[in-house]
């Protein structure tokens, strides 16, 4: 933990591992068991869960809670208070005992302002959800997300512009449709 930044206001409990270069700021609270990558950003009032990782050069903008459970994959994107949640039935008489369903957001994903995530679904790599979206299946690689619940409105490139109708994207890259989203060529 000496080659990370935490800022004064915030705490990382002891057991936690937080990577080289990783940047954690005001508000923020990392719960022993929590593992955090490399390069990272936790924006302002970030709270990461001890049974919760996190890969490397992922960013989360401010107010954002990652809950035992949830992986986020190197390159993640999680904009301003977007959501996630690891209960299927939540009932505060019938607590669940730390048997949470697994969420996954693979790499190269972003995530909008205000989205949420429901459990036990995969966010396939380089996808893109929309702000307030919200996710109640899983979303292929590559797929555009929007709407309440989220539907593919579209596809987008690696570097997140949306792809044309022969899906070719004008950084020069171009992609072929599998059955779990998009394959580059």
């Amino acid at each position: 933990m000496e080659d990370c930044f935490v800022h004064e206001s915030s705490y990382v409990d002891e057991g936690a591992s937080v990577g080289a270069g990783t940047k954690i700021w005001h508000f923020c609270h990392v719960q022993g068991g929590a593992v955090i990558g490399r390069n990272c950003s936790l924006g302002q009032n970030v709270n990461v869960g001890g049974g919760a990782r996190i890969g490397d050069g992922v960013r989360i903008q401010n107010n954002v809670s990652v809950y035992d459970g949830v992986e986020l994959e190197d390159g993640v994107f999680c904009g301003p208070s977007c959501v996630f949640t690891n209960v299927a039935i939540p009932r505060a008489e019938f607590p669940v005992g730390g048997k949470y369903l697994r969420t996954l957001v693979c790499k190269g994903a972003s995530l909008g302002a205000n989205s949420t995530v429901v459990c036990g679904h995969t966010v396939g790599r380089y996808a893109m959800v929309a702000a307030g979206a919200v996710v109640t299946r899983d979303v292929p690689a590559h797929a555009l997300m929007a709407g309440v619940p989220a539907r593919r409105i579209g596809w987008v490139c690696e570097c997140g512009r949306k792809l044309d109708s022969g899906l070719k994207c004008s950084c020069g890259r171009s992609y072929r449709e599998t059955p779990e989203g998009l394959v580059k060529l």
